[in-house]
């Protein structure tokens, strides 16, 4: 049975449930990124949610959402770290029971950051859909409520940001949003479409796990057998069911970044922006930064949908290239 598209009215009661708990983030103009991309760059900052990414919002509408039965059962997700952080920081909220699964080498500051908001992080697996298959086994076994990267009820809670952009940027010409699991970007279609049908949404995914955009492409689901990308938040295998349904109807289009095109955005931000994101939280940067030329003068919204890089991917990304972006670009 088709999924029913969450709605901007499931946007607003989204909004409504998580404002207790989480404040809206800025959205900046920085003019020497604008000057770099050669567009009008409208940066919407998740950056700066309490745990760093967007998708907190909808771990927090989520749980809000749920009855007592369930939360008294526990909950139980599999994550390469910010999904990880968003259900451990709503269930500390709302005091459920919290077991994430990561992958065995997952980000050392995103598994430290998931166990400090009181989850219990089991290490499973070679890399995210390995690891989402052991929690899934480990769901059915105990009777836990598995929350999923994505559903309809996420969708909603993370495309509060959206909202946040477009009510302070109404002129979009288009929403540029990284694309993991897909919550971000159907979040940001739900939106555009209810609000301006005009403003195009562009999903962004890295070249070396392009799960989802091979998908959108064939029109039907395309499994890779490797991810293979620094970018952790983006590094998937196979697309979410939920996410194929729903992508025709809400996504203009899917484009693709390289590993050098992220680092060449952190570099960017950090020099023109004073803004610090993770590779997957920069890829809608990196997508404006690739395409300067084609979205030249548009008015550009681009989703910094998280910043949780640690000291040593920084190090690395800023001595990959040790000239100044600005110099390059």
């Amino acid at each position: 049975m088709p999924c029913a598209i969450p709605t901007l009215a499931d946007v607003l009661r989204a909004r409504s449930a998580i404002a207790p708990y989480l404040r809206s983030t800025p959205t900046v103009v920085p003019e020497a990124l604008c000057e770099a991309l050669g567009c009008r760059a409208i940066v919407k900052c998740e950056n700066l949610n309490p745990t760093g990414a967007f998708k907190v919002r909808g771990g927090v509408y989520l749980l809000s959402q749920m009855c007592a039965e369930e939360r008294a059962r526990g909950v139980i997700a599999a994550s390469t770290g910010n999904h990880a952080q968003s259900v451990a920081y709503a269930a500390r909220l709302f005091g459920v029971p919290a077991v994430i699964y990561m992958p065995e080498e997952a980000n050392v500051l995103k598994v430290a950051a998931t166990r400090a908001l009181g989850a219990r992080v089991v290490l499973a697996g070679a890399d995210f859909d390995l690891c989402r298959a052991a929690a899934e086994a480990h769901a059915e076994r105990e009777g836990l409520r598995i929350v999923r990267s994505i559903e309809p009820a996420l969708i909603a809670g993370v495309a509060t940001a959206a909202l946040e952009l477009l009510e302070a940027a109404p002129d979009l010409d288009m929403i540029v949003v990284p694309v993991g699991g897909g919550s971000g970007v159907l979040g940001a279609g739900v939106v555009a479409r209810a609000v301006n049908p005009a403003i195009k949404v562009v999903g962004v995914q890295a070249e070396g796990a392009p799960a989802i955009y091979l998908s959108w492409k064939a029109g039907h689901r395309v499994t890779t057998e490797r991810a293979d990308t620094f970018a952790e938040g983006l590094a998937t295998r196979q697309p979410f069911p939920l996410t194929l349904e729903l992508l025709p109807r809400l996504v203009d289009e899917m484009a693709l970044v390289s590993d050098e095109d992220m680092m060449a955005a952190i570099r960017l931000l950090i020099e023109s922006a004073r803004l610090v994101g993770e590779g997957a939280g920069v890829a809608a940067v990196a997508a404006a930064l690739r395409r300067r030329k084609e979205w030249a003068g548009k008015k550009v919204g681009l989703m910094l949908s998280g910043g949780n890089i640690t000291a040593e991917q920084l190090r690395h990304v800023l001595d990959h290239d040790p000239e100044p972006v600005a110099a390059v670009v």
